[in-house]
């Protein structure tokens, strides 16, 4: 898809400074505290990018598929994965309609991707997602949420202009829930820093300080079929 080819040669500079690779680390380990992965199993990273999450699952051990609209951001990823001599399977496939087998995975994720997915087909996005899932798997969905201070950034005019964030929706964890309340095991939130905050604030310290005082601007949610 065009607006992330644009953006893909530049999207892993984020991860480079420090801002970027504290939120990275925040919300990776929201992630893993909320489902535990191990060694063989079989995961599909939904919407990859350029296999930031793709790569951590490899290096776990895990059995990667990633799946991303943006041929451009698919093309690193590969590149990236056989530098390091990952295994990994990257396949262009937009989230909305997934082409795999049903039970085919042990897990399946979504890191950051939701924000592009409109609100009346997050559900059924979800519902794709825990289909080829296996039986006892876990669907876990990371996304910013819009009812924080990183969500009012990202939604404002002068900041929206001319990125991605043009095309966003964001969430809040309470839409997260209703998305399938039966299936639902399991939330969480990080990322109480404001991201205009200075950055020497972007520790593990300040956020622990500020945890529970103001809405997380990471919100991750987990079902289980």
């Amino acid at each position: 898809m065009a607006i992330f080819d644009n953006v893909a040669s530049d999207y892993d500079a984020w991860y480079t400074d420090i801002k970027g690779s504290f939120v990275d680390t925040v919300e990776t380990d929201l992630a893993f505290k909320l489902i535990k992965v191990e060694k063989g199993m079989k995961v599909l990273d939904v919407g990859c990018g350029t296999g930031n999450f793709s790569i951590k699952l490899a290096k776990m051990g895990c059995d990667v598929t990633g799946i991303d609209i943006s041929d451009n951001m698919l093309e690193i990823a590969r590149k990236k994965a056989e530098a390091e001599n990952l295994g990994i399977k990257f396949l262009h496939m937009d989230l909305n309609d997934l082409n795999f087998i049903e039970n085919e995975f042990d897990a399946v994720f979504s890191m950051a991707a939701f924000e592009f997915v409109d609100d009346e087909d997050a559900p059924k996005a979800l519902e794709g997602m825990l289909n080829v899932v296996k039986k006892g798997g876990q669907v876990l969905i990371g996304t910013i949420s819009s009812n924080s201070s990183w969500g009012e950034l990202y939604q404002d005019e002068s900041f929206m202009k001319n990125t991605v964030f043009e095309y966003a929706k964001f969430k809040t964890l309470d839409d997260m829930k209703n998305w399938n309340k039966e299936k639902l095991v399991d939330f969480g939130q990080c990322l109480f820093i404001s991201p205009l905050s200075p950055e020497e604030d972007y520790n593990y310290e300040k956020e622990n300080e500020l945890a529970g005082t103001a809405v997380g601007g990471y919100i991750c949610a987990l079902w289980k079929k």
